[in-house]
């Protein structure tokens, strides 16, 4: 009897293999911060910020150098990378109770018609419950986070949401359990149940992981464990001076900015690893593709200031930061690994931005379905290969004052309005000049009247109060 249970066990193993070697479509973890900087990272330049688990994707990947987010801030840039849309397209272009309309279909949406199952854990942001941007309204067969951004604000939440039976429903989460920690567990506990539901039925989907944290995003509150990564044997910050972040503010209080702000990178660093762990674990990670990116740049909030951001090269040799249309607010670290498809680890500085996404993994996941997007999709570059010009970038940001911004080749061009009325513009050579420091307006006029057309060519007038130009 001891016998046949061994071979039974030996059978149950060589199936288990064939059933994960039988699959040709990639997994999908998607990985995306909030706010993180183009410089906190140690593959991206920082020397003070530990971030090994991310710098190891990097060396096993593509890492590109000029790539861009959707917007400059949390909720259009969201979308852009769910849509395939750029902000002059948008329906969601600024942060707000604006949801997903029904109307745009978005990537979970398209990889669910390939086959895969989908599963979102952490902040949402693009739709509350009960309307047509609600998780499972928008292709997620699995959620489990936040709906609006405000409730990312805070890293101890005493409640989230999670979809139970078809439907987004509030409930407790651990009393003191920080939600990212929270978010990270429920997506290994996503990857252990799509593959034990494989190993029932025989026959292995692949899926799509969306992992969206809510770290370094302030509150800058941190587990001890990773706070004293940055302290001293007094238990004093190690970037000292700092300026305490007080009590009685929409943030919570913080006695050492600097450090926490780095403590948070490296916690969602930590968390990154556990992901790769659990992938090699389930014997996954060949061919699953990890990205990790973040959705727009590094923030002044919660005590963090302009000149933290300095201290820690945050922008890199970047100007501004998130609400920015200079590359710092927008311009965002990008590596994508694919151990099975993307053999050799590149550096890449071939433009691209979030609405090459969805092009991207739909080629990848064999969609031919005619799909309107602003992107183009990266797998020829990803590959090796050579890629032609991108075609124009476009952002379009509302608060302070409605901007503009355009990438054209190596030109940049930001124009910035007073009331309905243009009041200038900018531009810039960013292959001579990536810190945009050298205004060329007044030296090249036909150039700037070309990126201002192209400007006006690629926004269409938004329909919602909140995208107005007033």
């Amino acid at each position: 009897m001891k016998t046949v249970y061994i071979f039974l066990a030996m059978v149950f193993m060589l199936n288990k293999d064939c059933l994960l070697a039988q699959q040709s479509k990639p997994n999908i973890v998607f990985i995306l911060a909030d706010d993180l900087g183009y410089g906190d990272l140690g593959c991206y330049g920082s020397a003070q910020i530990r971030t090994p688990h991310i710098d190891a994707l990097a060396k096993t990947g593509t890492r590109f150098t000029h790539f861009y987010s959707g917007s400059t801030v949390c909720a259009p840039s969201r979308a852009s990378l769910m849509t395939g849309l750029h902000t002059g397209h948008l329906t969601v272009r600024g942060n707000g109770e604006v949801p997903l309309p029904a109307e745009e279909k978005i990537l979970p949406q398209y990889l669910k018609e390939a086959g895969y199952t989908t599963g979102i854990f952490g902040k949402w942001g693009l739709g509350q419950s009960h309307t047509t941007g609600s998780p499972e309204k928008k292709g997620w067969d699995y959620f489990s986070g936040l709906l609006h951004h405000v409730e990312g604000h805070y890293q101890q939440p005493d409640s989230a949401w999670k979809m139970i039976n078809a439907e987004t429903r509030k409930l407790a989460i651990p009393k003191q359990q920080y939600s990212n920690e929270w978010f990270t567990n429920e997506a290994k506990s996503f990857i252990d149940l799509h593959t034990e539901k494989s190993q029932n039925r025989n026959a292995y989907s692949p899926f799509f992981l969306y992992l969206s944290f809510t770290l370094p995003h302030a509150e800058l509150k941190v587990p001890n464990a990773f706070l004293a990564l940055y302290l001293d044997q007094n238990g004093q910050s190690i970037f000292a001076p700092e300026k305490q972040h007080p009590t009685g503010q929409h943030y919570g209080e913080q006695k050492f900015p600097k450090a926490a702000y780095a403590a948070m990178v490296s916690q969602m660093d930590s968390y990154v690893g556990e992901i790769v762990e659990k992938l090699k674990e389930k014997n996954l990670l060949e061919n699953t593709i990890i990205v990790f990116t973040s959705d727009n740049g590094t923030h002044k909030e919660g005590g963090r200031n302009q000149n933290d951001i300095e201290y820690f090269k945050s922008s890199g040799i970047f100007r501004g930061a998130k609400r920015d249309l200079y590359e710092g607010g927008i311009r965002v670290p990008f590596i994508i690994s694919w151990k099975k498809g993307f053999k050799k680890p590149q550096t890449q500085n071939t433009i691209g931005a979030f609405w090459d996404i969805l092009p991207t993994f739909n080629e990848i996941a064999g969609i031919q379905s005619s799909v309107k997007t602003d992107g183009i999709s990266l797998l020829n570059v990803l590959k090796g290969h050579k890629q032609g010009s991108h075609p124009p970038l476009y952002w379009e940001f509302y608060e302070g004052g409605f901007k503009q911004a355009v990438v054209s080749g190596s030109w940049k061009a930001i124009r910035y309005y007073k009331g309905t009325e243009p009041d200038r513009t900018e531009l810039y050579n960013l292959s001579s000049d990536p810190s945009e420091k050298n205004n060329l307006s007044a030296q090249l006029p036909d150039k700037r009247k070309e990126m201002e057309m192209i400007m006006q060519q690629q926004s269409v007038s938004s329909t919602h109060p909140l995208f107005q130009i007033k």
